[in-house]
């Protein structure tokens, strides 16, 4: 379990991971369908909050030339993150886009409860998918 947590925690940060693997393959091995999501969501989230709080940090050194991101990148960016709104977390769980979706609630301070709210059900609803293809699928293949 401590294991599942980890690679979904990793998974969640700008490190690669393969959470979803590792959760299918926990499962496979007979762990508790309840308690893999458990694990899996909490260290996804957990992740994703990390990244959160990167973003929050990052804004205070804007003004400085490093600044990977130039003000108009930022203000566009803004533009296309207040368009979406904070439900664009929704799509926190996907692939190339999920990571600086949650980096950008944190650079436009989206309060950190309704930030976890939405990574909730979206990491949530992933792991409850990948349980179910589990479940669907793998079944005949696992010992």
């Amino acid at each position: 379990m401590l294991s599942l947590f980890l690679v979904a925690l990793a998974s969640a940060t700008l490190l690669p991971g393969g959470s979803e693997a590792w959760l299918a393959r926990q499962w496979c091995q007979g762990g508790a369908p309840l308690a893999l999501w458990a694990a899996a969501t909490a260290g996804n989230v957990l992740g994703s909050l990390v990244n959160v709080g990167l973003g929050r940090y990052a804004r205070h050194f804007q003004d400085r030339r490093w600044f990977p991101v130039s003000p108009r990148g930022l203000a566009r960016a803004e533009r296309c993150y207040r368009r979406g709104g904070e439900a664009s977390l929704l799509l926190a769980w996907a692939p190339l886009i999920g990571d600086p979706l949650s980096v950008l609630a944190g650079i436009f301070r989206l309060p950190w409860w309704r930030a976890t709210l939405w990574i909730l059900v979206a990491k949530g609803g992933r792991y409850a998918v990948v349980l179910a293809m589990a479940g669907a699928w793998l079944a005949p293949y696992c010992s």
